[in-house]
């Protein structure tokens, strides 16, 4: 693995090469990141970002290079508001040796302070698609879209565009038609969604409300990542259920 830009203080881990238990790792990630977790640790591990190494009894161990690695995607998240995804595309990029650019990172400005104006730590205006082009992307007819929105499942925003998550849906809709499922049997699925959303809206709730702009940013982060273990978690049980079901 190549050497990962930056790093939590000088960008070292240690001074003679040893391994670093999870524990000791925090404590150094926390000069810089004082909000970072155990938790979170092990949630970019999950997640690929990061491969630590384990002892025979399943401990983790982590080298210097670990801790470059997770201070560079905690900078990311905190200085550019990049989701995980698009970090961890960068960050492949540069395990295959390339100079990928970083998107959002325009002629490598310095993190503002928290003292920064709103306006500044706003992430970029997601793209948007029209109906047309939500229709070319997902290969269904102009009466399939209207029976997904009139069950709920699709749902245009205030300008008539759909968002990137939309056409997601969209594509899963339309596979799961091929197999026989129709927009009526998706309903429990989009309130089982919906309730989902809002216990991670409850659990950021006071982020949210926060004076510091950067705090209310930080809360849009954990609500991405929450949102991403409960669709893992959300697998997992329908895979468990089916085994139970299928054998």
């Amino acid at each position: 693995m190549p050497r990962t830009p930056g790093g939590a203080g000088d960008g070292t881990a240690t001074t003679d090469g040893a391994l670093l238990s999870i524990g000791a790792v925090l404590g150094q990630l926390r000069a810089e990141f004082p909000e970072v977790t155990i938790s979170k640790i092990r949630f970019l591990e999950a997640e690929g970002l990061v491969e630590p190494q384990r002892t025979p009894s399943g401990y983790r161990k982590f080298a210097e290079e670990d801790v470059r690695r997770l201070a560079y995607v905690l900078r990311m998240q905190r200085d550019h508001y990049l989701p995980l995804r698009v970090i961890k595309e960068h960050l492949e990029g540069l395990d295959r040796g390339e100079q990928p650019a970083l998107p959002g990172r325009a002629g490598d400005a310095p993190a503002q302070p928290q003292e920064a104006p709103e306006s500044a730590l706003r992430p970029p205006q997601e793209l948007r698609v029209g109906r047309a082009e939500l229709l070319a992307a997902t290969g269904a007819e102009a009466a399939e879209l209207d029976q997904w929105e009139s069950y709920g499942l699709v749902e245009a925003g205030g300008d008539g565009g759909y968002d990137p998550d939309t056409v997601v849906i969209g594509r899963l809709i339309a596979d799961l038609g091929r197999h026989g499922l129709e927009p009526r049997h998706l309903r429990a699925v989009k309130a089982a969604a919906d309730r989902e959303a809002g216990l991670v809206e409850q659990l950021v709730a006071p982020l949210r409300r926060h004076r510091n702009p950067q705090t209310r940013r930080h809360a849009e982060i954990t609500a991405e990542e929450l949102a991403e273990l409960s669709v893992r978690l959300h697998a997992a049980m329908v895979r468990s259920a089916l085994r139970l079901r299928l054998r």
